[in-house]
């Protein structure tokens, strides 16, 4: 099997870390995830991941963005969900933490929600 491609754009706007990210977060590919999403936190704590194309998502992936989560918090920011793919709605829901993020249609409704 090859190995899972996975792109991952980040653009800095004025409040927020905007994240795109397409392909497959998996076990082959989820710590460059984990690093670059460390990254970000450490320099804004507004994040807003766009996820139209991820197809698939592993526990690993969930981790990282949960990790995230937890960082910016931390500093009174959040993360936000931009147009997020089936795949992702449904693993999210299906480990129980669909609760844990806002969702938006698209990255503008996201990134003008803080």
């Amino acid at each position: 099997m090859a190995e899972s491609m996975i792109d991952i754009h980040v653009e800095d706007l004025k409040r927020v870390e905007l994240v795109r990210v397409s392909g497959r977060i998996d076990s082959s590919n989820a710590a460059e995830f984990d690093n670059v999403l460390k990254e970000v936190a450490s320099r804004k704590h507004n994040v807003v991941l766009e996820m139209s194309g991820v197809d698939y998502i592993s526990s690993a992936g969930l981790r990282a963005i949960v990790a995230l989560l937890r960082e910016c918090k931390k500093a009174r920011g959040d993360v936000r969900l931009a147009n997020p793919s089936e795949r992702v709605v449904e693993v999210l829901a299906l480990a129980g933490l669909d609760s844990l993020f806002g969702v938006y249609e698209n990255e503008a409704a996201a990134v003008g929600s803080f």
